[in-house]
């Protein structure tokens, strides 16, 4: 049965009850949250949609669903435990540094959601640096389109890899179990939102984007230009971009005239799920080499 304690006590004090609530109900929970943002994210873009589309949702849909469909299945098969059963863990060791140092509950969970979002930063700057990790990453860039459904579409290697670097960093940190779960819940929201085809009015996305990164932010990311693919690679949090100089406020062509994809991967055919999966060993690398960009005012 659910604990009877409030909610907030058992977030705060780590009761043992709520944490084995919270792993036996992870997924059940994590699959509900993805379904309701999922829908509703792709209604919006039907009704307020920010660029017009030029082809049709039914195969990107299907193949961007089908890879997530085999990442998540690749991971189940990889790895014993995923970030919140290794939090689990960390927490029963006392490994880690939240858990060495006794931090208080709130700044332990705030500091890990934080933290864990710096590395996942961190890691995308690294996708784009290094040609053989690129080969992985380029296929998400490859969506010749942005939408919710381009938030899933991730090549499986590069899903196994990321969950290598979060279990390495829960173990580094000590997190408490609901800090990993809400960091875990953010990034599969965030992923969607700011990938999402959504009309937000210009001036509360020069508001929002203070606090989170935006569909505009992030749609500058796909650019074809390489420039601004080098630039706003922040998941969940913005801040991260302008502390390193990697922040770019709009696409120079405009999100109406911009182009998004890669040259290379930018026929129909290259939507298919087959070809997807393949990909990464198609052709030369092109690293897209990071330049330090200079940080533009709203």
């Amino acid at each position: 049965m659910f604990p009877t304690r409030p909610l907030a006590d058992n977030f705060m004090d780590g009761d043992p009850a709520w944490l084995a609530y919270l792993t036996d109900h992870e997924l059940v929970t994590r699959f509900v949250v993805f379904l309701g943002v999922f829908v509703s994210l792709g209604t919006l873009e039907t009704v307020a949609p920010r660029r017009r589309n030029r082809l049709s949702r039914w195969l990107r849909w299907t193949s961007n669903i089908a890879i997530l469909g085999i990442s998540n299945g690749l991971l189940r098969l990889t790895f014993p435990v995923l970030s919140v059963g290794m939090a689990l863990i960390a927490q029963e060791h006392g490994w880690g540094l939240f858990n060495a140092l006794h931090a208080p509950t709130a700044i332990a969970l705030f500091g890990s959601v934080l933290l864990l979002d710096l590395a996942i930063y961190l890691q995308h700057v690294v996708f784009h640096a290094v040609p053989t990790l690129w080969r992985l990453h380029r296929m998400h860039h490859a969506d010749t389109e942005l939408d919710v459904s381009t938030g899933l579409r991730f090549h499986p290697i590069e899903i196994v890899l990321s969950m290598v670097l979060k279990l390495m960093v829960v173990v580094a940190l000590g997190p408490p179990v609901i800090a990993v779960f809400v960091f875990e819940l953010l990034l599969n929201v965030s992923s969607m939102f700011n990938h999402s085809n959504i009309r937000v009015p210009l001036g509360f996305d020069r508001i929002l984007r203070r606090l989170v990164v935006t569909p505009d932010m992030h749609r500058v990311h796909h650019s074809i230009d390489r420039r601004e693919t080098n630039s706003n690679f922040g998941f969940n949090f913005p801040w991260w971009d302008r502390l390193f100089g990697t922040y770019v406020a709009q696409p120079h062509a405009g999100h109406d005239a911009m182009t998004i994809g890669i040259e290379r991967f930018s026929t129909v055919r290259d939507l298919r799920l087959d070809r997807m999966l393949i990909q990464p060993l198609l052709g030369p690398a092109d690293a897209y080499f990071l330049e330090r960009k200079n940080p533009t005012d709203d």
